[in-house]
């Protein structure tokens, strides 16, 4: 059976199939491109792993309390050296990265603290997390409080508002990477340290934490190597390479992630405890195989980006722009197509490939969301997913494909939901 015959029992048509490869054939130079950034972080990521002796002894469970559990503590260190800092907290008890974030905020701040987002409107889980919207257990029930400084209209930095903004009660800076569910741009790693040098020159005391999901090992550096005093992710995104079940990061200054231990567990017990449950195994070689996973994720992303454009879909990124996050947004102009989109995707999936994603009220979002994720483990947007809110504009934020493969057919099916449906202008 040829590679199109198989595509078409698959439910991929002939036209379809090939806009796909016409698409791959022009895109073979920036895939290449991406596979020296993916051999350069894993090139890294071993140098970790050999420095900190990865053992199979690594791979042991522990149960109850955790005392001495080797493997835990040995991959926290090969995190810290991953990313350059001087500790990391990683633990299978972070249960995702709005949970990383929100522990991170609890642990450094004080009654009376001020949290300041210079990049707008933080991703939506985290309004409830802030006391944006009211909440219980929220930051601002603890009398923590928050502001954020917009962006530009072409989407930079507005310094002069940011340095105004920036006061004796600000202790945290929360700089989010990606464009959760806005059509902004992603920053760069360059652009995060920028910005940092600039606040540390106002305020050379405050914490600056970066909301590092989606970003991981896309570039050859991360955001704690220009200045971040932490960062923060979930291992079921990027950094977990598709093997962790669950599990968060937070890496960066001594001190502060210490205070998250504590935060974490307890007063006097800190870091100490915390059982890896048998888990450990998964999270090393997730890491290890995370460089080349992302690299997938990356190329599909712009595979997306260059077939929607080819059909007049407004995209963030743009086809031709370089990349600092596996997300691709898609701004397709209404729910129907939303929705097909969504569907696509969930049809191109290895697990639950027979179900029909709708959009529901899902917790900590403040409209309906449309979910599409036949993925091995639960919320893993490494793995090939699709979401958004069925609100204005309509777009859809496609991320993950733990194969090159999969992400090239994922986007290929959506293609023709949208197709079938009748919702696919001409090409342009």
């Amino acid at each position: 059976m040829s590679l199109l015959e198989q595509y078409e029992s698959l439910g991929i048509d002939r036209e379809v199939y090939e806009i796909g490869a016409a698409t791959e054939e022009k895109l073979a130079k920036r895939f290449a491109a991406i596979d020296k950034t993916a051999e350069i972080c894993q090139m890294k990521v071993i140098a970790a792993m050999q420095k900190n002796r990865v053992s199979a002894e690594c791979f042991e469970t522990s149960t109850g309390y955790g005392y001495n559990d080797m493997g835990r503590d040995t991959l926290e260190a090969v995190y810290a050296d991953v990313f350059h800092t001087e500790s990391a907290l990683v633990r299978a008890q972070i249960t995702c990265g709005t949970h990383a974030l929100s522990l991170a905020m609890a642990a450094n701040l004080r009654p009376g603290d001020e949290i300041l987002s210079p990049v707008g409107k933080p991703y939506d889980t985290l309004e409830q997390v802030i006391g944006i919207h009211p909440a219980k257990g929220s930051l601002a029930e603890f009398g923590i409080t928050y502001r954020q400084v917009e962006l530009l209209p072409d989407g930079s930095f507005d310094y002069p508002a940011i340095r105004e903004a920036i006061n004796e009660r600000t202790k945290l800076i929360e700089i989010q990477r990606s464009k959760g569910y806005l059509t902004r741009p992603t920053f760069s790693v360059d652009a995060i340290g920028e910005l940092i040098a600039f606040i540390k020159s106002v305020k050379p005391d405050v914490i600056c934490m970066v909301d590092n999901c989606y970003g991981e090992f896309v570039e050859q550096k991360e955001p704690s190597d220009v200045g971040a005093d932490l960062v923060v992710g979930s291992l079921i995104k990027n950094p977990g390479g598709g093997l962790a079940p669950i599990g968060g990061y937070i890496a960066g200054k001594s001190e502060y992630v210490e205070q998250c231990a504590y935060r974490l567990t307890s007063p006097g017990l800190g870091r100490e405890v915390g059982a890896s449950l048998g888990v450990t195994r998964s999270l090393m070689q997730g890491l290890f195989l995370a460089p080349y996973v992302v690299a997938s994720a990356l190329k599909g992303a712009i595979f997306a980006a260059n077939i929607y454009e080819s059909f007049g879909f407004s995209c963030v990124p743009k086809a031709d722009e370089v990349r600092h996050d596996i997300i691709q947004a898609v701004t397709l102009g209404s729910p129907e197509r939303v929705i097909a989109f969504c569907k696509g995707i969930q049809a191109g999936s290895p697990v639950d490939s027979y179900v029909t994603p709708e959009p529901w009220a899902m917790p900590g979002y403040h409209s309906e969301v449309i979910m599409a994720a036949g993925t091995f483990y639960q919320g893993s947007s490494i793995e090939l997913s699709a979401d958004g809110p069925i609100e204005p504009p309509y777009a859809v934020y496609f991320q993950g494909g733990l194969t090159w493969a999969h992400a090239k057919f994922g986007i290929l099916m959506s293609l023709q939901k949208m197709k079938d449906g009748g919702y696919l202008p001409p090409q342009v």
